[in-house]
């Protein structure tokens, strides 16, 4: 299934792979996709919403077994203070549902943040703007896609 993700990429001509996997409402963690995915969890990235006190809403992208750092992400995009944006606000703001965020093709441009292990492998995964849907592609190409800033912006 071509998602409006892919095609920016296509656009982009960018090379991805798309892997379907099935989607369990009870359980949308990035672990669990990690696992149906068969991937390494600090491959698989999920895309959290997120607002800065002074720069508004951004987009942070972190390897599904870690944990985002939000005074790092603050320093890293010259803000004060971010918090997660709540979840009735995410759909509303993306155009994405909750297990289905991504930074590719959002409703607007935000600026996009991305921990720095990324670039570490040849391959990662991230939401195909759907559940059930991966998109996986090499880190650099994701990061000049979506125009992120590469920081350490998790914590353990």
């Amino acid at each position: 299934m071509k998602t409006n993700a892919a095609r920016a990429l296509d656009e982009l001509k960018i090379p991805y792979e798309l892997r379907e996997y099935e989607v369990d409402l009870e359980d949308l963690s990035a672990e669990t996709v990690a696992r149906k995915i068969g991937m390494a969890l600090e491959q698989v990235f999920k895309t959290l919403v997120v607002r800065g006190e002074r720069g508004g809403v951004c987009l942070a992208v972190v390897p599904a077994n870690a944990e985002l750092n939000l005074k790092a992400l603050a320093k890293l995009a010259g803000d004060r203070k971010m918090e997660l944006v709540p979840l009735k606000e995410v759909q509303p703001l993306t155009g994405y549902v909750r297990g289905g965020v991504t930074a590719l093709a959002c409703k607007k441009e935000y600026p996009v943040y991305i921990d720095e292990t990324a670039i570490l492998f040849e391959q990662i995964s991230v939401s195909a703007g759907v559940r059930g849907t991966q998109l996986l592609l090499n880190p650099e190409d994701y990061v000049r896609a979506v125009r992120a800033v590469a920081g350490d912006i998790t914590q353990s």
